[in-house]
Protein backbone atom coordinates (compact mmCIF):
# COMPACT_ATOMS: atom_id res chain seq x y z
CA UNK A 1 0.00 0.00 0.00
CA UNK A 2 0.97 3.00 -0.67
CA UNK A 3 2.47 5.87 2.28
CA UNK A 4 0.37 8.45 2.10
CA UNK A 5 -2.76 6.02 1.10
CA UNK A 6 -2.29 4.48 3.94
CA UNK A 7 -1.86 7.75 6.36
CA UNK A 8 -4.97 9.11 4.32
CA UNK A 9 -6.68 6.02 5.62
CA UNK A 10 -5.47 6.51 9.18
CA UNK A 11 -5.99 10.43 9.19
CA UNK A 12 -9.68 9.54 8.55
CA UNK A 13 -10.16 6.95 11.15
CA UNK A 14 -8.43 9.25 13.80
CA UNK A 15 -10.85 11.88 12.71
CA UNK A 16 -13.95 10.28 13.55
CA UNK A 17 -12.53 8.91 16.70
CA UNK A 18 -11.08 12.18 18.08
CA UNK A 19 -14.63 13.84 16.43
CA UNK A 20 -17.08 11.49 18.04
CA UNK A 21 -14.72 10.99 21.39
CA UNK A 22 -15.18 14.71 21.60
CA UNK A 23 -19.62 14.10 21.38
CA UNK A 24 -19.03 11.14 23.88
CA UNK A 25 -20.66 13.75 26.78
CA UNK A 26 -23.82 12.67 27.71
CA UNK A 27 -26.85 14.47 30.15
CA UNK A 28 -23.71 14.76 33.05
CA UNK A 29 -21.95 17.78 30.83
CA UNK A 30 -25.89 19.20 29.87
CA UNK A 31 -26.07 17.68 26.37
CA UNK A 32 -29.31 16.82 25.11
CA UNK A 33 -30.05 13.75 22.98
CA UNK A 34 -31.12 16.09 20.16
CA UNK A 35 -27.39 17.86 20.50
CA UNK A 36 -25.93 14.39 20.55
CA UNK A 37 -26.89 13.41 17.52
CA UNK A 38 -26.24 16.27 15.67
CA UNK A 39 -22.73 16.20 17.33
CA UNK A 40 -22.58 12.65 15.90
CA UNK A 41 -23.73 13.13 12.57
CA UNK A 42 -21.32 16.44 12.14
CA UNK A 43 -18.43 14.44 13.16
CA UNK A 44 -19.02 11.22 10.57
CA UNK A 45 -20.10 14.38 7.99
CA UNK A 46 -16.38 15.48 8.55
CA UNK A 47 -14.89 12.07 8.50
CA UNK A 48 -16.64 11.77 4.99
CA UNK A 49 -15.51 14.85 3.69
CA UNK A 50 -11.95 13.73 4.77
CA UNK A 51 -11.82 10.52 3.25
CA UNK A 52 -13.35 12.25 -0.26
CA UNK A 53 -10.11 14.60 0.31
CA UNK A 54 -7.76 11.82 0.67
CA UNK A 55 -9.14 9.69 -2.36
CA UNK A 56 -8.92 13.14 -4.41
CA UNK A 57 -5.06 13.05 -3.66
CA UNK A 58 -4.52 9.42 -5.54
CA UNK A 59 -2.39 10.54 -8.62
CA UNK A 60 -3.62 8.39 -11.39
CA UNK A 61 -6.78 7.56 -10.09
CA UNK A 62 -10.04 6.53 -11.37
CA UNK A 63 -13.40 6.60 -10.21
CA UNK A 64 -14.89 3.19 -10.33
CA UNK A 65 -17.98 2.50 -7.78
CA UNK A 66 -19.46 -0.32 -10.10
CA UNK A 67 -15.81 -1.96 -9.13
CA UNK A 68 -16.50 -2.91 -5.75
CA UNK A 69 -19.40 -4.66 -4.01
CA UNK A 70 -19.63 -5.56 -0.47
CA UNK A 71 -21.05 -8.46 1.79
CA UNK A 72 -23.34 -8.66 5.01
CA UNK A 73 -22.53 -6.37 7.27
CA UNK A 74 -22.00 -7.97 11.02
CA UNK A 75 -20.84 -6.60 14.26
CA UNK A 76 -17.53 -7.91 15.29
CA UNK A 77 -16.94 -8.83 19.51
CA UNK A 78 -16.12 -4.74 20.05
CA UNK A 79 -19.20 -3.99 18.89
CA UNK A 80 -17.66 -2.85 15.65
CA UNK A 81 -19.83 -2.88 12.09
CA UNK A 82 -17.55 -4.83 9.60
CA UNK A 83 -18.54 -5.68 6.32
CA UNK A 84 -16.49 -7.55 3.69
CA UNK A 85 -15.62 -6.05 0.20
CA UNK A 86 -14.41 -7.14 -2.86
CA UNK A 87 -13.02 -5.52 -5.86
CA UNK A 88 -12.96 -6.37 -9.35
CA UNK A 89 -9.71 -5.22 -11.90
CA UNK A 90 -11.18 -5.26 -15.57
CA UNK A 91 -8.29 -3.88 -16.46
CA UNK A 92 -5.13 -5.20 -18.68
CA UNK A 93 -2.86 -4.50 -15.49
CA UNK A 94 -2.26 -4.68 -11.99
CA UNK A 95 -4.44 -2.30 -10.07
CA UNK A 96 -5.13 -0.86 -6.31
CA UNK A 97 -8.44 0.21 -5.22
CA UNK A 98 -9.52 2.56 -2.42
CA UNK A 99 -13.04 2.16 -1.26
CA UNK A 100 -15.15 4.69 1.12
CA UNK A 101 -17.70 2.77 3.14
CA UNK A 102 -20.34 4.40 4.72
CA UNK A 103 -21.94 3.23 7.49
CA UNK A 104 -25.26 3.89 8.82
CA UNK A 105 -28.21 3.23 10.35
CA UNK A 106 -31.96 2.16 9.74
CA UNK A 107 -32.91 5.71 9.10
CA UNK A 108 -30.36 6.26 6.49
CA UNK A 109 -28.44 8.50 9.32
CA UNK A 110 -24.60 8.73 8.88
CA UNK A 111 -23.15 6.88 11.87
CA UNK A 112 -18.99 6.53 10.46
CA UNK A 113 -16.83 6.28 7.13
CA UNK A 114 -14.10 4.19 6.55
CA UNK A 115 -11.64 3.78 3.71
CA UNK A 116 -10.43 0.37 2.57
CA UNK A 117 -7.12 -0.67 0.57
CA UNK A 118 -7.23 -3.68 -1.71
CA UNK A 119 -3.72 -4.05 -3.53
CA UNK A 120 -2.43 -5.29 -6.22
CA UNK A 121 -5.01 -6.58 -7.71
CA UNK A 122 -4.03 -8.91 -10.94
CA UNK A 123 -5.38 -7.90 -14.33
CA UNK A 124 -8.55 -9.51 -14.45
CA UNK A 125 -9.27 -10.57 -11.10
CA UNK A 126 -10.98 -9.65 -7.73
CA UNK A 127 -9.30 -8.79 -4.39
CA UNK A 128 -10.90 -8.75 -1.22
CA UNK A 129 -10.47 -6.60 2.37
CA UNK A 130 -12.68 -5.61 5.34
CA UNK A 131 -14.26 -2.45 5.83
CA UNK A 132 -14.50 -2.09 10.17
CA UNK A 133 -16.25 0.86 12.02
CA UNK A 134 -13.49 2.92 13.42
CA UNK A 135 -16.02 2.76 16.86
CA UNK A 136 -18.85 0.64 18.33
CA UNK A 137 -22.04 0.92 16.75
CA UNK A 138 -25.37 0.54 17.86
CA UNK A 139 -29.07 -1.13 16.57
CA UNK A 140 -29.02 -1.87 12.73
CA UNK A 141 -26.24 -0.74 10.81
CA UNK A 142 -25.75 -1.19 6.85
CA UNK A 143 -23.74 -0.42 5.11
CA UNK A 144 -22.91 1.04 1.64
CA UNK A 145 -20.02 1.75 -0.98
CA UNK A 146 -19.52 5.76 -1.23
CA UNK A 147 -16.32 5.73 -3.25
CA UNK A 148 -14.42 3.70 -5.23
CA UNK A 149 -10.89 4.85 -6.77
CA UNK A 150 -8.83 2.64 -8.62
CA UNK A 151 -5.09 3.44 -9.46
Amino acid sequence: MREDVRRGAAAVALAAVVGLGVVGCTDEDGVSPSDLASRVASAASDAASSADRKLDELTDGVNVKDAARLGSTTTDDDGRATVPVTVENTEGSEKSFAVRVNFRDEGGNLLDVVVVTVSDVPAGQSGEGTARSSRSLSGEVQAEVGRVVRY
